[in-house]
């Protein structure tokens, strides 16, 4: 595989060093990401990142996957606004270890195979690395005119800097330039707000008489808006499934505009780009059913989580969305529940008052499900009211024995208007 003109087919390279593809062409080449330790599990901004690393094993190269233990001590500026808040020892050890883990599920580390994936941390051959030491090896090889060219530093430059950032690049420099005389790493990628990083390390393991070095890096992907691609309005959708349950993790990639999904199939997608251009063109026909969001959806959340975790994701999404079967509504466990249940509206409810019941018009108004009895009464005479996805009529009465694993009533008002009902 030309991994070269598979990126440019799927347009996700934005710029690649002269010498590059003929580089790749010409052997196995270790290549290497570096992963920020800001929390203890990545999120899908770090997915094209990921996938990269992934398109770059397949296509017979060894991809090596550097966890940032003491640059995170720092923090990238590139495409900052303002210093991020420095991480103590003990908690970016934790993150480092939850992003290994998590790496682990995409890249073959295992293997007897001569591009089996290997895990490297910078910290390793920093923690002996002195201030002097550093600033008179390395520091001495690039200059601050050199330096202070890079868009990463220009654009912070009117907000304030503090020399604490202004090393980082010369730090990230130096992970390559070691990674390529102790490991033969020849090729860094990243998003293409690293280039001024990446290319620092090439310089320095030019002027230091290191072996060849290479660059490519993607475009960073945003949304149709011009947003930041990688949050939803509750925030990160993360990978750790404690973290952005599964449910959501689908629901996040099912509900993307056309134009993000049309881009974001052709990037996340390891399918040939014929296929989908096929699968495209068929949901150009008929945007309403969502088919590039489907096969989006399935894939990415198949990749991340597992084929099981996408069964009860399309289960519960039946749920809210189809009419769908009470059997699987009341099969769910209290943890899957409230995974579905995420983001629509609570009331409670007084537990002990079930054992003579409690009348359903009176529920639904004076927990202001409905603004008034009258309307209660009209909605469920018109059978716009369900109780645990099942339609239910004015003499309705609310009984312990309706209760979702023994606390949860699911109110539906109309096609797709829920409150969940917690008795204590």
């Amino acid at each position: 595989m030309n991994l070269i003109a598979e990126l440019r087919e799927r347009k996700l390279l934005q710029d690649v060093m002269p010498g590059t593809e003929e580089q790749l062409n010409k052997e196995m080449t270790s290549g290497y990401i570096g992963f920020d330790p800001t929390a203890d599990s990545l999120h899908i901004g770090s997915m094209l990142q990921i996938t990269l690393l992934m398109r770059l094993q397949r296509a017979g190269h060894k991809p090596y996957a550097l966890i940032g233990g003491a640059t995170g001590m720092i923090g990238d500026p590139s495409g900052k606004s303002q210093e991020r808040n420095l991480l103590d020892a003990a908690t970016i050890n934790h993150n480092c270890a939850g992003i290994r883990k998590q790496l682990e599920k995409f890249l073959d580390f295992n293997s007897d195979a001569p591009n089996a994936a290997v895990m490297v941390n910078n910290y390793d051959w920093f923690k002996e690395f002195s201030f002097l030491n550093f600033i008179r090896d390395i520091g001495k090889s690039i200059t601050v005119n050199y330096m202070l060219a890079k868009d990463s530093v220009q654009k912070r430059l009117e907000t304030g800097m503090s020399f604490t950032e202004f090393t980082y690049q010369l730090i990230q420099g130096y992970d390559f330039y070691y990674l390529n005389t102790t490991h033969n790493v020849k090729l860094q990628m990243g998003g293409s707000d690293q280039w001024g990083n990446i290319v620092t390390g090439t310089e320095l393991i030019r002027k230091k008489g290191g072996g060849d070095a290479f660059a490519l890096i993607s475009p960073l992907i945003t949304k149709s808006d011009g947003s930041k691609f990688g949050k939803s309005e509750g925030g990160n959708i993360w990978l750790d499934p404690e973290r952005t349950s599964p449910y959501q993790f689908y629901q996040f990639w099912v509900k993307l505009p056309d134009a993000d999904a049309e881009k974001l199939l052709l990037i996340y997608s390891f399918r040939p780009v014929a296929e989908l251009n096929a699968i495209l063109e068929e949901h150009r026909q008929a945007p309403h059913l969502r088919l590039a969001q489907k096969t989006l959806a399935d894939e990415i959340t198949t990749l991340v989580h597992s084929a099981e975790d996408l069964a009860f994701a399309k289960q519960a999404s039946d749920i809210l969305f189809n009419q769908s079967s009470v059997d699987i509504l009341k099969a769910l466990n209290e943890k899957q529940l409230l995974e579905v249940m995420d983001g629509v509206p609570q009331v409670t409810g007084n537990k002990s008052a079930l054992s003579e019941g409690v009348d359903i018009i009176s529920f639904l108004a004076d927990n202001a499900i409905v603004s008034s009895k009258g309307e209660a009464k009209k909605l469920l005479q018109n059978n716009g009211v369900s109780v645990n996805k099942e339609k239910v009529g004015l003499d309705f009465v609310i009984k312990e024995e309706h209760l979702l694993n023994n606390k949860y009533l699911l109110i539906q008002k109309g096609k797709s208007n829920y409150t969940l009902a917690i008795f204590a």
